[in-house]
């Protein structure tokens, strides 16, 4: 899995890798004692970061001299007593943090990353070798359910600052699996190399974030290419609900996953099995949730809230009660894959909701419409929302030239959505760069546009530009805005 020159450090990795592969095991058969392993890691964690700076006004004196003296420290009394105690930790407060979040040199981590900064400052994500062990064994572990070792993997994954491309790579290579990596440019989106490629190296799996994938197979119809099919897609780093799984199934012929759910700072919370359910880390990870009720750990019961993470096995760059801003929910049942913990499913975050005439519309929402069934003739591809003032123009991609008789009946879908306002669908050859950027800006920054706001003119290019505002002229002429 990597190769490493020093010896002695190889062999460290190799126990290290040893160790972890087996209590990942006994955590998804349901006998390794959970509560042991937190009371453990987490001591070794809170030690790990007792002098980053970070963390300068998370410990009072008592905790340091505990920490700090020659045994004697209590691992229960930690976990249940002295961890709840500790601050939140927010987002912004990590971005700023830059290299006071580590507990190492720079020079001791093996790759430097960042996040994408969607909700903020992008965060100081660098990978140390134990990291990049464990989360690797985390993701194989299910991953192996539903990989087989002919296949050939294609990882479709524009994100050079961030680390998931490396990391489902080295996932793969754990798994003796093929994968090729290529690189597309955003702007001009030339996909001829990356198709020519599937086809002949017989690629059956997709890895990458369903805007890239979508991008993949318009550019396909765009230039009378065969649109590529998959046995399995390998889905991440957006939010993906289930009309819009169905839609991406349909196109390609493939079984979808929503193959993980983290960040570049937390490493892969979850990770899918084979039954398609995202199974939380609970080996690696002290898992909260928090809401206006307050805080509580996931203890697999059915629930609710914004998640809040706790790493174990990063001591080079821990994180302490660290609110993600990710909206989630604890399913409560057991998985019929057989792994026991608790299966979580993720509902997006608060940002991402669009507030329109004073309804919250989610992306699930709007791809529901959209997607839950074709609509006649033409399949939509992809799509954005425009709105200004009380008018909303949905830009949509098709397989081919929808007619205006189209466009109304496919507007009377999303009607419901958008009470008090007027909808209008319009068929463009391609969308704007902007909408295959979902895995860096969210769904909320990519996929709507709000031109109340004069400078967003400038995001769209031409001729969408032109169509838009034309479709906005014809509103305002029909006294619709």
């Amino acid at each position: 899995m990597l190769l490493l020159r020093d010896a002695a450090t190889r062999a460290e990795v190799g126990r290290l890798a040893d160790e972890h592969a087996t209590l990942v095991e006994e955590n998804h058969r349901g006998t390794a004692d959970l509560s042991a392993v937190h009371a453990a890691k987490l001591v070794a964690t809170l030690r790990a970061a007792v002098d980053c700076p970070l963390y300068q006004d998370s410990y009072d004196e008592k905790l340091r001299d505990v920490l700090a003296g020659p045994g004697g420290v209590d691992p229960d009394v930690v976990l249940h007593e002295v961890f709840p105690g500790l601050p939140l930790l927010a987002k912004g407060a990590l971005a700023a943090s830059g290299g006071s979040a580590f507990t190492r040199p720079l020079a001791e981590f093996l790759h430097y990353y960042e996040s994408s900064g969607t909700t903020g400052n992008p965060v100081a994500a660098p990978k140390a070798i134990d990291d990049l062990v464990v989360n690797t064994i985390n993701i194989g572990a299910l991953w192996a359910q539903i990989l087989q070792p002919d296949d050939v993997a294609l990882i479709l994954i524009n994100a050079p600052f961030a680390p998931a491309a490396y990391q489902f790579e080295k996932v793969l290579e754990y798994l003796g699996v093929m994968s090729f990596r290529p690189w597309v440019d955003n702007i001009t989106g030339n996909y001829h190399r990356v198709l020519r490629l599937i086809d002949e190296l017989h690629a059956n799996v997709f890895v990458g974030p369903p805007s890239r994938l979508l991008e993949l197979l318009q550019y396909a119809h765009r230039n009378g290419l065969p649109a590529p099919r998959f046995d399995r897609l390998f889905l991440m780093a957006e939010q993906t609900g289930p009309a819009f799984v169905r839609h991406l199934e349909r196109q390609t012929g493939a079984t979808a996953y929503v193959s993980s759910y983290g960040s570049s700072e937390t490493g892969t919370t979850a990770v899918t099995c084979a039954e398609r359910n995202l199974h939380l880390q609970t080996h690696s990870y002290l898992l909260e949730l928090t809401d206006e009720s307050g805080t509580r750990p996931i203890d697999g019961s059915p629930d609710r809230g914004e998640l809040v993470v706790t790493t174990l096995d990063l001591p080079a760059r821990p994180l302490l009660r660290y609110r993600t801003g990710d909206q989630v929910e604890i399913v409560g049942t057991d998985c019929p894959c057989g792994a026991r913990t608790p299966v979580l499913r993720t509902l997006g975050r608060g940002q991402d909701v669009v507030t329109l005439s004073g309804n919250g519309i989610r992306q699930n929402d709007l791809e529901a419409a959209l997607w839950s069934a074709p609509l006649p003739r033409y399949t939509v591809f992809n799509y954005m929302l425009v709105v200004r003032d009380r008018s909303i123009v949905l830009l949509v991609t098709t397989d081919g030239e929808p007619d205006e008789a189209w466009c109304r009946d496919a507007a009377e879908r999303f009607t419901p959505l958008f009470e008090s306002m007027t909808v209008t669908v319009r068929a463009v050859e391609t969308l704007p760069p902007l909408a295959s950027l979902g895995q860096y800006l969210g769904w909320k920054l990519s996929r709507v546009l709000d031109l109340n706001d004069e400078a967003n003119w400038a995001r769209l290019p031409e001729p969408i530009n032109t169509l838009v505002a034309e479709s906005l002229r014809q509103l305002d002429s029909e006294g619709a805005c």
